[in-house]
């Protein structure tokens, strides 16, 4: 327990499906590769729009993880939710008993548009083919619940079971509610995360449509280039990334691995545009803030800062003046910032989810990764960054920072095992 009386809450267990990597160890292996996975889009032809680039997951085969009637009957939205969701609970080597303990576990997961890129393949056939063309499943597929409630039905999980829809910050709110519900007594081990299979002709051309992304079509690994002066949008990509969290009370019971913990969470919402932050990032910054005041920590406790650096023009400015603002008189040399979506792209609502659970290794390792394809950075979002190449350094605090469409900003604070104890 805390201070305060309330649950310490750990991460056990990560799992992920991305572009660069599959598993914990995956996809750390991936950031430390340090190769974007962006290319041009092969999953329809893009011709029609300005950006023809994604990170695509070349590699998943949801028959190497699920019985052929499961992966039948799951559009790759819930295929995707599943399979991570089992990666997780591997890693965690987490088994709840039936009874009671299934009560008090549960799944909240994020995604900005859950299964409309399936809903958007069926209506493709239903005009081409009428109703008959049309899958018996897609009634079940197209809500974004879709994700958490097929997981908690494939665990026997009985608990709380939420997906939130809140675009790019999905995965991070995920993390962040179902860590105010451990730490408030009211589950004692939860998954939580985000998933996005967002690759579909017209959901793709949407985003196109309103100029959000990179039209870096010659040459894709570069297109993602948060901070630099020559970014011109992001790269939309897919994947799935969910944690384990406990209270550190069960994990302690169950002898498990406590690879990071969870310590300081807030949301908050601009109240600007649905499209463009707040060029002062005043209410960004007052989510750092709050996060930092929620996790018992002055700023400059924090060693190391994940970005959500999308590498739109605006979007990266508005964060760098957040940070600034946020941290004020303790954003010095040895507050470190970095953002990895040159890496993997943007998927949209896993993104937060995929950087808390690197940020989780990071802090573990002691290697803070860099910001991928920064050549020249952007004077307007002048930040101490990690240097080129990464960094090996021991960091106990970590805040991830997670923005999104329609003004919504969450930021995370994660610890180093056993840093906690030691909070302001």
């Amino acid at each position: 327990m805390t201070e305060r009386g309330r649950q310490r809450v750990v991460v056990t267990g990560i799992g992920a499906v991305t572009p660069i990597g599959t598993g914990r160890r995956g996809l750390w292996a991936g950031v430390k590769r340090g190769r974007s996975a962006v290319g041009p889009v092969t999953r329809f032809d893009a011709a029609p729009f300005r950006s023809r680039l994604a990170a695509e997951i070349h590699d998943f085969d949801p028959l190497a993880h699920l019985d052929s009637r499961q992966a039948r009957r799951l559009d790759r939205y819930a295929q995707l939710a599943l399979v991570t969701a089992r990666l997780a609970v591997d890693d965690a080597r987490l088994h709840v008993p039936e009874g009671r303990p299934r009560n008090r576990a549960g799944v909240y997961l994020g995604s900005a548009l859950g299964g409309v890129a399936y809903a958007e393949e069926q209506h493709t056939a239903f005009l081409a083919r009428g109703t008959r063309a049309v899958s018996p499943t897609l009634a079940l597929a197209v809500f974004g619940g879709a994700s958490a409630t097929n997981v908690a039905i494939d665990l026997g999980w009985r608990g709380p079971n939420l997906t939130n829809a809140n675009s790019c910050a999905s995965g991070a709110v995920a993390i962040g509610e179902a860590f105010r519900l451990i730490r408030a007594g009211g589950a004692n081990v939860m998954l939580a995360g985000g998933v996005e299979a967002p690759l579909a002709p017209l959901t793709f051309g949407a985003f196109a449509l309103i100029k959000a992304m990179s039209t870096r079509n010659d040459c894709p690994g570069r297109a993602s280039r948060p901070f630099d002066v020559g970014r011109d949008g992001f790269v939309m990509g897919e994947g799935a990334c969910i944690v384990v969290l406990e209270s550190l009370v069960h994990a302690q019971r169950r002898g498990a691995q406590v690879l990071g913990e969870v310590v300081g969470y807030a949301l908050t919402n601009d109240a600007h545009h649905m499209t463009a932050p707040r060029p002062d990032g005043r209410q960004a910054a007052r989510t750092i803030r709050l996060a930092l005041a929620d996790a018992g920590l002055k700023a400059h406790r924090i060693g190391y800062i994940n970005a959500h650096g999308s590498s739109t023009v605006l979007g990266d400015a508005a964060e760098a003046e957040a940070i600034r603002t946020g941290f004020g008189r303790y954003l010095t040399p040895q507050v470190l910032v970095s953002a990895t979506k040159g890496l993997y792209g943007h998927p949209l609502g896993a993104s937060g989810a995929i950087e808390a659970a690197l940020t989780v290794e990071a802090l573990r390792s002691g290697w803070l990764p860099p910001t991928t394809n920064l050549a020249q950075p952007d004077p307007q979002c002048a930040l101490p960054l990690v240097p080129a190449g990464g960094l090996h350094r021991a960091t106990d605090y970590a805040l991830c920072n997670s923005f999104g469409f329609g003004g919504i900003n969450a930021c995370l604070v994660l610890a180093r095992p056993g840093s906690a104890a030691g909070a302001d």
